[in-house]
């Protein structure tokens, strides 16, 4: 996969796809990445991006000339045969979720937008981008972070990424309920002991307990999941 992430400060990216599962599938080669300066497709000295909003109001509106030349650069003209997706990340975008990272995950190529200011001229995201995503219910001063977010839950779906895929099976929101308590060594911590169950050796037992603890969790903490799992309709 690649992905280019459109963005105003491109410093803030390099430690973060350095580390972990992200920099090691950019070292195996399952994953490109390229961050970009908005300002290099400006075009006056003073490497614009931003201007006062028409109709007044605080802030400042990310301009379409830069952004539009940068998305098309990089993603070709919005159409029929672009082969990018192209995403903005922004407060008004919809709400993102594990199918829909899941559905990112088997695109090609991501062009990531990260929106600042108040937003993005209206004009850019209606000639250029291709969907909307936010992270959650809440403003953050740009998009960066919430690029950071989908490119992490993205490659970590990606085929070799993960060392061991059956512990990207069982996450949480994979099949609409979140994950029940893990335990490890010791046996015995203050005063609180591993579920006999899980010592047992019984695979079986091991695996009913773990979907009951599941599902009690989800009950109690994100019921709403339960209202949407396939076959768990009208619990």
């Amino acid at each position: 996969m690649r992905i280019d992430v459109v963005t105003i400060f491109p410093g803030l990216f390099g430690p973060f796809l350095e580390e972990s599962i992200l920099g090691s599938a950019v070292r195996r080669g399952l994953l490109t990445v390229a961050v970009h300066d908005l300002r290099g497709w400006t075009r006056d000295r003073h490497r614009t991006v931003d201007d006062a909003p028409y109709g007044g109001g605080p802030g400042m509106v990310m301009k379409p000339e830069p952004l539009v030349a940068a998305i098309e650069a990089l993603a070709g003209p919005k159409g029929t045969d672009r082969k990018a997706r192209v995403v903005l990340l922004s407060p008004q975008g919809d709400r993102l979720e594990q199918a829909r990272l899941a559905s990112l995950a088997r695109e090609e190529h991501l062009v990531l937008v990260c929106g600042r200011y108040e937003g993005v001229d209206q004009r850019a995201i209606d000639l250029a981008v291709d969907s909307e995503l936010s992270i959650g219910d809440y403003v953050l001063s740009g998009g960066e972070i919430p690029a950071l977010v989908v490119i992490e839950g993205v490659v970590r779906l990606l085929p070799g990424v993960v060392g061991n895929p059956e512990s990207v099976g069982s996450d949480s929101f994979q099949a609409g309920l979140l994950e029940g308590p893990h335990y490890t060594r010791p046996p015995v911590f203050g005063g609180l002991a591993v579920p006999e169950v899980l010592r047992s050796g019984d695979h079986a037992a091991v695996a009913r307990w773990r979907a009951e603890r599941a599902r009690e969790r989800t009950c109690a903490r994100r019921p709403d999941l339960l209202r949407t799992t396939p076959g768990e309709e009208g619990s």
